[in-house]
């Protein structure tokens, strides 16, 4: 079971520590897969059934079928391994981004050129967390 931490409550933030990475592992293994041309072929032809060749929880497959970007971080994915899958989707950073986001591509894009969004404590820390000496 994974122990709450002192970070677990920040909005929209998936701290890669040690249990989030052992949650992932076959997941981030499908994405680095897709490094090779013929797992990209042999995903492309049967996506199931290459699935199958990994160890995936069921809520990481539905998120890989999903294409449900947050949600495979969530899971434990690691945006750089999860990446791979947009790219073999022929899908930009910025798309990614703006799906996350919640915005279009050209809005993340321009988020991105004009200097991102700025910190608000709604996007920094839970309600709990804002008033607590620790945060």
């Amino acid at each position: 079971m994974r122990q709450d931490r002192n970070y677990s409550d920040v909005p929209g933030t998936y701290v890669m520590d040690g249990a989030h990475a052992r949650q992932g592992y076959p997941l981030n293994m499908f994405c680095m897969s897709l490094n090779q041309s013929i797992n990209r072929a042999a995903y492309r032809a049967d996506p199931s059934g290459y699935l199958d060749t990994y160890a995936l929880s069921p809520a990481q497959r539905k998120a890989v079928e999903a294409r449900d970007w947050v949600g495979m971080l969530r899971l434990g994915g690691n945006i750089y391994y999860t990446f791979k899958i947009a790219i073999f989707d022929g899908l930009s950073m910025q798309y990614i981004g703006g799906e996350m986001s919640h915005i279009s591509e050209a809005e993340f894009r321009q988020m991105m050129i004009d200097g991102g969004r700025p910190p608000t404590p709604e996007n920094l820390f839970t309600k709990t967390r804002r008033g607590s000496s620790d945060g």
